[in-house]
C-alpha cells in the first residue's frame, strides 16, 4: 500500500499483533492468512502481505525543531500498572490556566515522531496549550502499540487506561491546567485508546479525537482485533462524548468503517449535517457534523478521500502522514476549545 504521494506505509498494528506471539515477518503472514480463513474472512489481502514486508524508520529527536519557541520536555510517571515516559510541549506563552492535549502515538512510533508528524506543537503554540506524549515502552508491547485490545488496558482500573490517567492528572497538577480543558487524541492503536480513555474518564477528559482508529471496545483479543481492523467492528455500550473523527476512505490497514462506527458509539442522536470540501491543490473530503440544540459541534466525522494510513495534514517530518489533506491537527483543536 501507498500512501498518497508514493510514500511507502506499513502496518505496526499488524505486525505487532503477530510479534507478540514471537513470530517473524514470513511466519507471521502465514498465521494472518491462516487466522483469517478460520474467522471467515477469507484470505489475506495482497496489501496486507505487502505490509507486513515492510519497515519503517521514524526521524531521530529533533528538539529544536518541536520546541516551537517553547519547551519540549522530558518525563516519566509511574503509577500501579507501571511506569511511562513522556514528552511535554510547553509554549512559550501558555494561557494562565492552559489547556492540555494528550497525544497518543501509534505502533512503532515514537512521541517525537508524532510530533513531528502531526505538527501538533506549532498548532497549539498559537493556542497558548499544552500537549502530553505519552511513550509506550517496548517491554509492553514490543511494537510500542498501546494495548486497545486487552481488556485489563481498557477498563477504569488499572492497566494502560488508569496509567495514562494518572499521568495526565499529574501534568496537570504540575502546570496549572484548566480541569475543563483536557483532551486526548490518537492515531490509529493510539486513537482506539483514546476511545477508551474518552469511555473510562469522562470527568477528566473534555472532548476525544480519533484518527484513523476504532470504536472503545472494538475487540477483546487479538482476533478480534485483526477481525475489527478488516471489517470494522461496533464497540461496547454507547456514550455521549464531543469527539472529533479522521479517516482516510483509502486505509487498507484500518477499515474505514470504524470511523462511522466509533461515530455512532458517541452520537446523542441530534441532527446530523453533511458537507464537502478539498484542500487546496490537494484531497477533498467529506464531513459529518452532529450538533446540539445550542449550535455546539458534539461529533465530527471527516473521511479523508484517497488518503490511507497516515495523519491527515501532517508533516512528512514524520512516519504516517498524509501532508495533502485537511489539517488533522488543526481541526481537532478548534474542535477541541470551541466546546
Amino acid at each position: 500500500m501507498q500512501a498518497h504521494g508514493g510514500a511507502a506505509v506499513s502496518s505496526p498494528f499488524l505486525k505487532h499483533l503477530l510479534r507478540t506471539r514471537g513470530l517473524g515477518l514470513q511466519s507471521a503472514g502465514d498465521l494472518v492468512s491462516a487466522s483469517l480463513r478460520r474467522a471467515g474472512l477469507g484470505d489475506m489481502p495482497a496489501g496486507v502481505a505487502r505490509l507486513l514486508q515492510r519497515g519503517q524508520t521514524a526521524p531521530p529527536d529533533d528538539d529544536g525543531a518541536l520546541a516551537e519557541g517553547g519547551r519540549f520536555g522530558h518525563g516519566t510517571y509511574t503509577g500501579g500498572a507501571g511506569t511511562r515516559p513522556y514528552r511535554l510541549f510547553v509554549p512559550a506563552a501558555p494561557g494562565a490556566q492552559p489547556a492540555l492535549v494528550v497525544m497518543l502515538h501509534g505502533c512503532t512510533q515514537t512521541a517525537e515522531d508524532f510530533a513531528a508528524g502531526t505538527r501538533m506543537n506549532a498548532r497549539a503554540a498559537r493556542a497558548g496549550a499544552l500537549v502530553l506524549y505519552p511513550v509506550q515502552v517496548a517491554s509492553a508491547n514490543p511494537q510500542r502499540c498501546w494495548n486497545w485490545f486487552n481488556p485489563a488496558d481498557q477498563a477504569r482500573e488499572g492497566g494502560e487506561a488508569a496509567l495514562l490517567a494518572g499521568m495526565t492528572r499529574q501534568v496537570m497538577a504540575s502546570q496549572g491546567v484548566d480541569p475543563q480543558l483536557v483532551f486526548v487524541a490518537g492515531l490509529s492503536a493510539g486513537g482506539a485508546q483514546a476511545a477508551i480513555l474518552g469511555a473510562a474518564y469522562p470527568e477528566l477528559f473534555a472532548a476525544v479525537g480519533i484518527h484513523s482508529g476504532l470504536a472503545c471496545g472494538a475487540a477483546s483479543d487479538m482476533m478480534g482485533a485483526l477481525s475489527a481492523m478488516r471489517q470494522g467492528h461496533a464497540g461496547r455500550g454507547r456514550h455521549a462524548m464531543r469527539t472529533i473523527v479522521f479517516h482516510g476512505d483509502r486505509d487498507h490497514t484500518v477499515n474505514p468503517r470504524n470511523a462511522e462506527l466509533a461515530a455512532e458509539q458517541v452520537s446523542a442522536g441530534g441532527r446530523v449535517l453533511r458537507e464537502a470540501g478539498q484542500v487546496p491543490g490537494g484531497l477533498a473530503y467529506t464531513r459529518w457534523v452532529e450538533r446540539e440544540a445550542g449550535g455546539r459541534a458534539m461529533v465530527e466525522r471527516w473521511v479523508v478521500h484517497g488518503a490511507g494510513h497516515a495523519w491527515s495534514g501532517g508533516s512528512a517530518a514524520g512516519s504516517y502522514t498524509e501532508p495533502g489533506g485537511p489539517d488533522a491537527s488543526g481541526e481537532m483543536l478548534r474542535f477541541f476549545l470551541e466546546g
